[in-house]
């Protein structure tokens, strides 16, 4: 098992001269020093969210940890005045938008050199799965500048490695054609459209598909083990989020966690509730910082999602953290009859089927608990809603209505970048 590709890029570009967790730690100290010297001076945001704070006083990672964090309110609250550079210097603006509503914006704002720190971490973190014999088909969006697409397909070019950015996915017989057309060896795409299209034609991953990086979305575990076909397909997953600068952190061959882009970016895990430090192996919220990012720096920035640094070193060798993979958002739950259901809880009992394509699951006003399955088209099908339903009610001690529909081969797609929920049927709520 070879060292994370990951290792020798954050060596190289941090100029540390040993290889280990107390070298890394002081280059990040004084990183996330310059990083609230340049947005305090920069940012009008920042200007006033650290205008308390004497930087000066700030000489280890305790001291910092008093530090104001930063939540998504903020950003779509004030989004310009985040932005720490001209705006002429501005060469990409994405916006992100959670619910459909306009008061939901958040923009996100991107320098050329923002762009290029982004497309040096996805050359080298490619590199953990794929070759120069690969052909990558990425179901992400693109090709317009800046985009993941783009971004992806000139690390890729970097290494020589065939590239298609054919965007999210909408067109099935399209995207199918393309793999046999094109002999794609590696998907990079959204968890469920890519579960999806192995349901449809499970045929095509057994023929083609030895490869799969998941990305900006949790993966259940269920889902990751259908798709690898009992070891045909490796599934790789990446942790990533806009406001990273799309990349956080890639799994190496192991297969046991990301390891983190740390030349770029400084993680946390705290307490949701005491927004305290955690032990390594607790499972918390994802906090991060960014080092050198011009356009709008994020400092203690709250993702809202779930995870736990490993406790033990990952067996690649690497003297790099390990991220556990992230199990879902915080808030991505529901309270029942005085039980919390996870919508990561519903995932691994509904997915196992491999005749269910996708999900919804709603919450109501009258306290229920209401699943609407898409499946593919089937004799049994009844007969899988009935196991469905005795599972999460003999599994999660709640009653549950569970409905479904025969999957028309493209409308029921998840087309969408928005993380899955558990949705509120009540408007009011």
């Amino acid at each position: 098992m070879k060292v994370t590709p990951l290792e020798n890029w954050i060596v190289e570009r941090t100029q540390i001269t040993k290889r280990s967790q107390k070298a890394l730690k002081d280059y990040q100290l004084e990183q996330l020093i310059n990083t609230l010297k340049y947005a305090k001076t920069n940012s009008k945001f920042y200007e006033k969210h650290l205008n308390s704070v004497d930087i000066s006083t700030i000489k280890s990672f305790e001291e910092y940890e008093r530090i104001p964090f930063t939540s998504e309110h903020d950003i779509r609250r004030d989004n310009y005045d985040f932005v720490a550079v001209p705006h002429r210097e501005i060469e990409r603006i994405v916006t992100l938008n959670t619910s459909g509503t306009t008061g939901d914006e958040k923009r996100i704002f991107f320098t050329h050199e923002d762009l290029e720190d982004t497309i040096d971490f996805f050359h080298y973190g490619m590199n953990c799965l794929v070759d120069e014999r690969d052909k990558v088909l990425v179901l992400l969006p693109g090709p317009s500048y800046g985009s993941i697409g783009d971004l992806l397909k000139k690390a890729l070019e970097q290494s020589n490695i065939e590239c298609i950015v054919e965007g999210v996915l909408s067109d099935v017989e399209k995207t199918l054609t393309c793999i046999e057309e094109n002999n794609i060896t590696c998907i990079i795409g959204i968890p469920m459209q890519v579960l999806y299209l192995s349901r449809i034609k499970p045929e095509i991953f057994y023929k083609h598909i030895k490869k799969v990086l998941l990305s900006t979305d949790y993966v259940p575990d269920t889902l990751v083990k259908k798709l690898s076909n009992e070891g045909v397909c490796k599934v790789f997953n990446h942790y990533g989020m806009t406001e990273m600068g799309y990349g956080g952190g890639v799994e190496c061959e192991c297969l046991k966690g990301y390891h983190l882009r740390e030349n770029h970016l400084y993680f946390e895990i705290i307490d949701p509730i005491t927004q305290k430090h955690v032990l390594d192996g607790e499972y918390g919220e994802v906090v991060f910082t960014t080092f050198a990012r011009q356009a709008m720096p994020l400092i203690r920035y709250k993702t809202g999602d779930m995870a736990r640094f490993s406790t033990k070193p990952c067996a690649c060798g690497t003297f790099l953290r390990t991220m556990d993979k992230v199990i879902g958002r915080i808030d991505n739950k529901i309270s029942l009859n005085q039980h919390e259901i996870h919508l990561r809880q519903l995932d691994e009992l509904i997915l196992q089927f491999n005749d269910v394509v996708d999900y919804r699951a709603e919450f109501n006003e009258k306290d229920a608990l209401h699943v609407k399955l898409t499946l593919r088209e089937n004799f049994n099908s009844k007969s899988v809603v009935k196991e469905i339903q005795n599972n999460i009610v003999s599994d999660l001690d709640i009653e549950v209505k569970v409905e479904w529909k025969w999957d028309d081969y493209s409308s029921s797609i998840t087309n969408s970048m928005i993380k899955r929920k558990i949705h509120y049927s009540n408007k009011g709520r």
